[in-house]
């Protein structure tokens, strides 16, 4: 199952760097998240958010990666909700000419009506469905061709057999599924079989920040990437063996999501 790698943050010449080392190694299909300048910004949790200074330094350094690699690889980016229809109508005006793969989620995808109106501001695809939460969520958006890949969740989304149900709306629609995948080693190997059982199939999300924290001693077996892909499944179930007795050798640990403000104080969208 082909994968896409997810290089991290948009934030400097390190960002050129990490692009470099993965299309290197092989990668063919890059997707990263906007970011801000160095004040105050180290990653992806940082203090305050500024859109348009974001959009900026998005489609600078997007620029410079697509410089060095050329067309060798498949470019795009998650805002993550993050912008108003004018601020992704304006980063999808000034980026159209780097050719992206797609912005993922570029708006808040609870208004169908919202989306439409910026389908209506620009050519580039959209990846669209990582919080919807069955398939009423996305018909809409699959009806008025709104997305151009969904991103379904299979843990979000009501299990495989909602998910399958999804899949076949987006087959007659000419619309191709890209799973969401930023999650562990039983939704990985979850969602691996829907991607074998469907035809409209995409790519799968990688998080390679995400791998480490799934040590062999607690999931002595479990889904391994070969290159860029994962091998199609062919042992009974899913394919995730779990030791609880390894648990008491990893702390639980709460993870709350950041609490991002603008300049001025106010909140603003993670």
């Amino acid at each position: 199952m082909q994968c896409f790698a997810s290089p991290g943050v948009l934030n400097g010449p390190a960002s050129v760097e990490r692009a470099r080392e993965l299309a290197e190694s092989g990668w063919r299909y890059l997707s990263f998240v906007p970011g801000m300048g160095d004040e105050g910004w180290t990653d992806e949790h940082a203090d305050f958010y500024e859109p348009i200074e974001s959009i900026e330094l998005a489609v600078h350094w997007l620029g410079e990666i697509r410089r060095v690699l050329g067309s060798s690889v498949e470019l795009s980016i998650d805002f993550h909700h993050r912008l108003s229809v004018a601020e992704a109508a304006l980063f999808c005006q000034r980026v159209e000419p780097l050719h992206l793969h797609f912005v993922e989620e570029p708006i808040r995808a609870e208004s169908a009506e919202a989306y439409r109106q910026l389908r209506s501001m620009t050519r580039l695809p959209f990846a669209i469905g990582d919080e919807f939460s069955s398939k009423w969520a996305f018909a809409p958006f699959i009806e008025q061709g709104l997305l151009n890949y969904a991103r379904l969740n299979v843990s979000n989304v009501g299990g495989l057999t909602e998910a399958e149900k999804v899949a076949g709306w987006c087959e007659a629609h000419y619309i191709d599924v890209m799973p969401h995948n930023p999650l562990g080693p039983v939704t990985t190997a979850a969602t691996i079989h829907l991607a074998a059982a469907i035809p409209n199939f995409a790519r799968l999300e990688y998080q390679h920040g995400l791998a480490a924290a799934y040590p062999p001693d607690l999931f002595p077996v479990m889904p391994a990437l070969n290159g860029d892909c994962f091998p199609l499944p062919t042992a009974p179930g899913l394919g995730v063996e779990f030791e609880p007795r390894a648990v008491v050798s990893y702390a639980f640990q709460r993870w709350e999501a950041p609490h991002w403000k603008r300049r001025d104080g106010s909140y603003t969208n993670w």
